[in-house]
């Protein structure tokens, strides 16, 4: 049995990012992000271009888009995202939205670290976001849902 017991934790943008699970840990095989996002965030419509990504929610709730198809997701509540999916979600109501993201395979928590790392802003340092999201196979396709 392998444990995994080593956390890191990065804010970005007023959402805290705690890495439970990272690829090193797993293998490879998977990701798992404990996030904590405050009411009216999230981010830009996107594509995962080489992981499924899962959405646990903990508390709060979330509109989500997904291939365009608008939904309302709660405590206890699960979205399953496939890669190649477009997709974003926004954190409704009064409290923050506390949910898991598990991405299959690992990897992509590297992003979150990069950006919380180097604190860089939407919209203001957009082009460099775009870029690094590249490295991590996400492609940009929209605004941020609370945008819309």
């Amino acid at each position: 049995m392998q444990m995994a017991n080593d956390t890191q934790t990065v804010e970005w943008l007023g959402t805290t990012y705690e890495i439970i699970l990272s690829k090193e840990a797993s293998g490879g095989a998977m990701s798992i992000v404990r996030s904590e996002a405050p009411p009216e965030s999230g981010p830009p419509l996107h594509v995962h271009q080489d992981a499924d990504e899962t959405f646990v929610m903990l508390s709060g709730q979330a509109e989500f888009i997904l291939n365009g198809e608008r939904s309302i997701v709660g405590e206890g509540e699960t979205v399953f995202v496939p890669r190649g999916a477009e997709h974003t979600f926004r954190v409704v109501g009064d409290v923050p939205s506390r949910h898991l993201v598990i991405l299959t395979p690992g990897g992509f928590e590297g992003f979150f670290v990069e950006m919380g790392r180097d604190q860089l802003a939407i919209p203001s340092d957009m082009e460099e976001i775009t870029k690094r999201a590249a490295l991590y196979h996400l492609a940009f396709t929209g605004p941020p849902l609370a945008a819309v």
